[in-house]
């Protein structure tokens, strides 16, 4: 139960926003209905005005209108009278007076204990729900209570069309200008039922609202019912003494049509007349036990505890609970930026829709996160007609900010530039279907929204020869407003990276499994494999600088090049940048509105280490000013994962705290959802330590000073996962679904339902003592690399196709299926699954035919003691080869017995830079992956030992593994106790150069 005692009318707005009520169709804000504040409103997602933006100079693909949410009729509104004398809260005395939003049932409650000037005191008790069953069903509770008054009583319950949407001021962010709006087309009244019935004058919207009254124990009356300058009117008498009571239930429904839509006003209004006859039939406490049976779910997955901080718990939840009633239910809309809470950009839904509320629905609601993403796919063919507005050929572009699915955004610097939004989009379906398993929403409907929108990257970068061919992204803007339109943003560049690569192994796990469905979409979108290559091709070479004097991923081509902005003195509050400096002085500075590389490293960050986290984390908390509300959020994550426990704290409040609070001086223009989500991001996948890695649930609890225990629930692949955190350890339960499979700290973990399981605290990876070492075989242990490479070049030679010093590069460290796709790229023509499978033994035979003459004279130097000096350490052994011929080389190679674990690679379904090969022999061995380290020779094995979470050692050329922590000139130089020692673990602090090694650069 979250309460508000403040009388004060210039805290009413804000309260209107806290105590909001909504089901993701309809929105209430939180007014007194016998109150005439100017802020008080209703909203319906579907509600909205077209109005053109006006530019003095307009060039091709700026954004021709904006759409509009604006407020409807509001049926909240019932006026009183004693006698003839209109009750007026502002001119009598409040004595008593309270606010209260139960997040168990759903229902706002208020009560206000008034004297009027005349010395007549009323208790007046409200309740309303907003209905989760109905598409937009309100329904009010409400009594008056003669405390000394006797006499007659006039209640005057209508449907006001008086308000209309706010205009812009000086911030951009509250109101706008609207060209029409609103205007009643036909209204009625009678003694059953009133109506209005409302359109737009250019998105040709209906909008039908409908109210019907039940009077408790023959209280009330009706007296009569009218037409108003704003609406309609029923009026209900009835007579009060001292303890007297006088109760009604009033139900407003709504119905809407969708622009230019074909219902008629009849329909419209038979709608609403069916939704009231049902809430009328049911009653008012039928339907609160109702909303309570929808709450229950969420709270039952939640799960949520905290032992020794209730006012932390309280917070959580009702960000909760706002999260949840305000994104849409119905698949036709998403979660805007202030929910249907208020006015505040303009209604609009924006990336933070699947970067940030998306994820904490996958959590607790997973079918309201599915619905999140039919809206997307519902605008997918407004997505297309955006990217030819701005001139891309093919695929399709999600409008920065829209509602309709067109682009809404008058500034396309800090608008449609930001292409990142489609990274967005395709990382929530990601998400979703790990977290879900919900594997015919990726093959209906995911699938085509990954491909067209994968095709957008290939338009706007290219392979860099001057970057050595990596793959480079031009003039876009990340997440971070205050710095636009450059090269290489790392956000975007690391997202796009995950972007293509899913949509690439999408392509081929829908062929695999969904032949005809595959084939018809590809037909339908014109998707061809060498476009899929090219996916794949460019998120190999995607580029990702790294700074080696920092030793930092910079922001962008440009971002440290750049000074910084002068410090802003402490008296001119939280005011952001935005609204006191032209665009470009902010631009030609090093500073960050709110977190960008951090967020890349939260969301995609699987590969990097903590150590390089940390420094990220902290050069860009030196320039980074959060004038977002998003910001803390992503900077408390990183701040509990890179050991900054006081920091993670101070913005786990910040974001937890910014509408309760008011930290940012507009929560009256409705709340934000982006921060309400951070606070849960902050608990879970801060202090719990949760992340999906591969689609593999994984977390690393640690528990706040603060606080003696806490809890939380994760909904996952239809089951439940309970985590309970305390000093000693963790605790996990599988409370629903069959089993759950996830990593604590690394360990694999394998629970049934009702099963338990007690783990210790786990340090981070960089703290773990060595375990185990993992060995690559090709070009660390034997040199068959030679081998390979002649095999793929006789079989290159056999076909026709090109082969080549960078070809062979590519090859090293992939299985033979990525191996024979690389080859084929540039052969003379495609071949089917089944002669791709034909090849692929050809090459083997080859191969198999020279290792058959192998002996141990084929070791390389050191590769023998190398593996002996591990296990005279008391380390286990692993191999890790892509080669499936691995058993078979070692065995001729006279050391099959020194290894304790050899990864099955017939079992092995990805090959490397992704990690399953690592981890498998991580699990193989009985070990967890960060206390183990990984020995290989090719670029891609070291990022995949890196995703793993594991220490990397590279074998050869330095230029090549630069991502290693130490590389070694060749396996001879392998020396077990300085890893064990730690020696080199952290390339930041020492650059010693050391016998037969070389230092790589950062």
């Amino acid at each position: 139960m979250v309460t508000r005692q403040n009388a004060d009318p210039a805290a009413f707005a804000q309260d209107e926003s806290l105590f909001a009520l909504s089901n993701g169709a309809l929105g209430v804000r939180g007014g007194l209905e016998e109150g005439d504040s100017a802020s008080q409103a209703c909203f319906l997602a579907g509600a909205w005005e077209r109005t053109p933006i006006e530019y003095h100079e307009r060039f091709p693909g700026f954004a021709a209108h904006t759409d509009t949410r604006i407020p409807v009729a509001d049926g909240t509104r019932i006026h009183l009278r004693l006698g003839d004398t209109p009750v007026r809260l502002g001119e009598g005395e409040w004595q008593q007076f309270e606010r209260a939003l139960d997040l168990r049932t759903g229902s706002y409650r208020r009560q206000l204990r008034w004297r009027s000037p005349d010395g007549a005191t009323l208790l007046i008790d409200a309740e309303r729900i907003v209905s989760f069953d109905s598409a937009a069903l309100l329904a009010i509770r409400y009594r008056v209570t003669s405390v000394d008054y006797t006499g007659p009583v006039t209640l005057e319950s209508s449907i006001s069309t008086a308000r209309s949407a706010t205009e812009q001021g000086d911030d951009p962010r509250i109101g706008t200008r609207v060209d029409g709006g609103l205007a009643t087309i036909d209204a009625a009244a009678g003694d059953s039922v009133a109506h209005v019935l409302q359109r737009t004058a250019h998105s040709d919207i209906r909008v039908a609202c409908m109210q019907q009254h039940a009077i408790i124990d023959d209280s009330l009356g009706f007296r009569l019912a009218n037409l108003a300058q704003h609406g309609v009117m029923q009026v209900f008498e009835g007579d009060l003494a001292p303890g007297k009571s006088v109760t009604f239930e009033k139900y407003v429904a709504y119905a809407w049509t969708q622009p230019g839509g074909a219902d008629t006003d009849a329909e419209l209004l038979a709608r609403t007349a069916s939704a009231l006859i049902q809430a009328y039939e049911h009653g008012y406490d039928a339907l609160l036990a109702r909303q309570t049976q929808a709450l229950t779910q969420l709270w039952q997955n939640a799960d949520l505890a905290i032992d020794g901080d209730p006012v932390t718990e309280q917070a959580l939840r009702f960000n909760l609970f706002h999260i949840f009633q305000s994104s849409s239910r119905d698949g036709r809309g998403s979660t805007a930026a202030k929910g249907l809470t208020g006015e505040g950009y303009e209604g609009h839904y924006f990336w933070d829709a699947e970067a940030f509320m998306l994820p904490a629905m996958v959590a607790l609601a997973p079918d309201v996160a599915r619905s999140m993403l039919m809206y997307r796919h519902g605008t997918l063919d407004r997505a297309r007609a955006h990217a030819r507005e701005m001139n891309h050929a093919r695929g399709a572009l999600y409008a920065w900010r829209t509602i309709s699915g067109d682009e809404c955004s008058a500034y396309f610097p800090s608008g449609s530039a930001q292409y990142h939004i489609n990274a967005a989009v395709a990382w929530a379906i990601r998400h979703y279907v790990d977290a879900s398993g919900d594997d015919a929403f990726l093959r209906d409907v995911g699938a085509e929204m990954l491909f067209e929108t994968a095709r957008i990257w290939l338009d706007i970068g290219h392979f860099n020869a001057r970057r050595g061919g990596a793959f480079c992204i031009h003039d876009v803007t990340g997440p971070d407003e205050y710095t636009a339109l450059v090269d290489n943003n790392h956000y975007t560049n690391r997202m796009a990276q995950r972007h293509l690569r899913d949509a690439a192994n999408v392509a081929r796990w829908l062929a695999d499994t969904a032949p005809d469905s595959f084939a018809e979409l590809a037909r339908r979108i014109g998707l061809e494999q060498f476009e899929i290559m090219q996916w794949q091709r460019a998120a190999e070479l995607m580029y990702l600088a790294e700074d080696a004097e920092l030793g930092i991923f910079p922001q962008d081509d440009t971002f440290l090049d750049k000074p910084r902005m002068p410090a802003r003195s402490a008296g001119e509050g939280k005011r952001p940048l935005l609204l006191e400096l032209h665009p470009l002085t902010i631009y030609r500075h090093q500073v960050c509105k709110q977190a960008d590389t951090l967020l890349a490293l939260l969301l995609a960050g699987d590969d990097v280490t903590v150590a390089a986290k940390r420094r990220n984390f902290d050069y860009y908390e030196d320039v980074t000013v959060h004038d977002s509300t998003l910001s803390a959020s992503t900077f408390g994550v990183m701040a509990a994962e890179v050991g900054e426990a006081d920091k993670a704290w101070r913005y786990f409040q910040d974001t937890l705290r910014v509408d309760l609070d008011d930290l940012h001086g507009n929560a009256a223009h409705g709340l934000h959802m982006a921060a309400m989500a951070g606070s849960w991001q902050s608990l879970a996948w801060g202090y719990g330590g949760m992340r999906v890695v591969d689609g593999e649930l994984r977390l690393r609890p640690q528990l706040p000073d603060a606080w003696h225990r806490y809890r939380f629930g994760i909904a996952w692949q239809r089951g439940h996962l309970r985590v309970e955190v305390d000093r000693t350890g963790v605790r996990y339960t599988v409370t629903r679904g069959d089993q759950l499979h996830f990593r604590h700290a690394g360990e694999h973990v394998r629970l049934r339902q009702g099963e338990s399981i007690s783990m210790p605290h786990r340090a981070p990876a960089s703290d773990a003592s060595l375990q185990a070492v993992i060995f690559d075989l090709d070009g660390v242990i034997a040199d068959t690399a030679v081998v390979h490479r002649a095999a793929w070049e006789q079989l290159a030679h056999d076909i026709g196709a090109p082969f080549d010093e960078h070809i062979a590069e590519r090859m090293k460290g992939v299985d033979r299926r990525g191996s024979l796709e690389i080859l084929l790229e540039r052969a003379p023509h495609a071949y089917s699954e089944r002669e791709k499978r034909v090849l692929e033994d050809r090459k083997n035979s080859y191969y198999v035919a020279q290792i058959e003459c192998f002996g141990p004279d084929q070791l390389l130097r050191g590769a023998r003691s190398a593996v002996e000096s591990v296990r005279d350490a008391g380390l286990r052994t692993g191999l890790a080869s892509a080669s499936r011929n691995a058993p078979l080389l070692l065995d001729r190679l006279g050391i099959a017995e020194l290894f304790d674990y050899v990864v099955d690679a017939s079992r092995i379904t990805h090959s490397k830079p992704h990690p399953e090969i690592f981890l498998a022999a991580a699990t193989g061995l009985g070990v967890a992956p960060e206390t183990c380290l990984g020995v290989e020779d090719a670029a891609a094995g070291v990022d995949s030992i890196l995703a793993a979470g594991m220490r990397a050692v590279g074998v050869g050329d330095a230029t090549v593994l630069a991502r290693a922590e130490d590389i070694l000139v060749g396996i001879e130089a392998f020396d077990i106790q300085r890893y064990i020692s730690g020696q080199p673990n952290d390339r930041e602090t020492s650059s010693e150069v050391l016998p037969n090694h070389c230092s790589g650069p950062l």
